[in-house]
């Protein structure tokens, strides 16, 4: 899915690829693949995904895609969306969309990050997170679409916007802010490429 989303990126936009082992395989003319190593016999050449997320700043990326978040490359690629870097993607895995925030906070409070300081650099990096799910033919589809807000305490929830029902997408009570957002990244040439796995 994440490969696909990649190959509809404007030809002119150069996206950096951060993976621990090469998997995603756009089609687009400019990727530029950064892949992660374990140490020699000696203990020395390790090369980890959060280095390679901090690498890909310095390569001007107009998406900075992660390929997998699985440890303390969050704190990193939730700093650079932070930073001027929009378009993030990766993938991340977690249950349901819903559970996104939670698994997010998981990851960040092993890396260090405070749980407060973790929601505000989410709610401000993320906006949209596509749920797949494996059928029992194998077949990976979308079962749903939330978007980020904050609640009252201050937490970022996702909201369902969209749910896959028995023939077609349902709207849920988040579609409006996601069209929103839709018709907004349509107007200004699409740089957001937000979502989780």
């Amino acid at each position: 899915m994440l490969s696909a989303l990649l190959g509809l990126v404007d030809p002119g936009e150069r996206i950096v690829l951060a993976e621990d082992s090469a998997e995603l395989r756009p089609d687009h003319p400019h990727v530029v693949r950064l892949e992660g190593r374990p140490a020699n016999q000696e203990g020395v050449g390790l090369v980890e995904l959060q280095d390679l997320v901090r690498q890909a700043l310095r390569m001007r990326p107009d998406r900075l895609v992660v390929g997998e978040v699985r440890g303390p490359e969050v704190v990193s690629l939730l700093a650079a969306l932070n930073t001027g870097h929009e378009g993030g993607c990766g993938t991340l895995h977690a249950n349901a969309a819903g559970q996104v925030p939670a698994r997010l906070e998981a990851l960040g409070t092993a890396a260090g990050l405070d749980r407060a300081a973790l929601h505000s650099q989410l709610a401000a990096a993320l906006s949209v997170v596509l749920h797949l799910v494996r059928g029992r033919d194998g077949r990976r589809r979308i079962a749903e679409i939330h978007v980020l807000e904050r609640d009252a305490s201050g937490l970022v929830v996702t909201v369902p916007a969209l749910r896959w029902g028995a023939e077609a997408f349902v709207h849920e009570r988040g579609w409006e802010r996601l069209r929103g957002l839709l018709r907004g990244e349509l107007r200004e040439g699409s740089r957001a490429c937000d979502g989780s796995r």
